[in-house]
């Protein structure tokens, strides 16, 4: 496929990506997105994915909605390794919760974001947030992610070093394994919480806006 452009937010904050429409499109479906016809005649296509919807013009798609960062990630040329930061946050465990992720590559970073997730434990919005981070990774398509948290229980868990004796986490630790199994090679380790500062201020912030 010809290699789609970083994208580039307009003044709205709207990403813009400079591409072949043709090459987007079959990218799309290849991913399983449906892709349906444009509302206008100058609309060549449009499609939606995970709560964002692209729309293509010529020589360039535009990526609207809340979170525009997966279907973004499905129109870029994958490949490569990326760091995944995640972090969970809950008000009164179980309370309001909220999730937090940071995908960093070489270049800098590639998409972050932060997201209420309503009422829950500490330990679920962690997993919650890994699994927003990894889906995020792996609609952009990188062959290896080195994943990085400072929740000690669900980085272990992963690993398979602790057991998951609570229903609900053992389901969503399934999803997170399914997760790292579309990656050729994955690791995940414990970092301290300042090394995973940006993903902690993200999940923060979003419980902050509910405020």
């Amino acid at each position: 496929m010809e290699r789609a452009n970083a994208a580039s937010p307009q003044r709205s904050g709207v990403p813009v990506i400079e591409c072949d429409p043709d090459a987007a499109r079959k990218r799309l479906e290849a991913a399983g997105v449906t892709v349906d016809a444009g509302n206008t005649d100058h609309e060549l296509w449009r499609a939606s994915h995970a709560g964002a919807t692209a729309v293509a013009y010529e020589g360039k798609v535009v990526v609207q909605g809340g979170d525009t960062n997966r279907l973004v990630g499905l129109l870029r040329e994958g490949g490569g390794r990326a760091h995944v930061y995640f972090d969970g946050a809950s008000r009164g465990n179980p309370g309001p919760a909220a999730a937090g992720y940071v995908v960093v590559t070489g270049d800098g970073i590639v998409a972050e974001g932060g997201e209420r997730l309503g009422t829950m434990t500490n330990n679920r919005a962690e997993y919650e947030a890994l699994i927003r981070a990894l889906e995020v990774a792996a609609d952009h398509g990188f062959d290896e992610v080195h994943v990085r948290g400072d929740a000690q229980l669900i980085v272990k868990q992963v690993r398979g070093e602790w057991d998951t004796n609570d229903p609900g986490l053992r389901e969503r630790r399934v999803r997170v394994r399914e997760l790292l199994d579309r990656f050729d090679d994955w690791r995940i380790e414990h970092v301290p919480r300042e090394i995973n500062e940006r993903a902690d201020e993200l999940a923060n912030d979003a419980l902050d806006d509910a405020a």
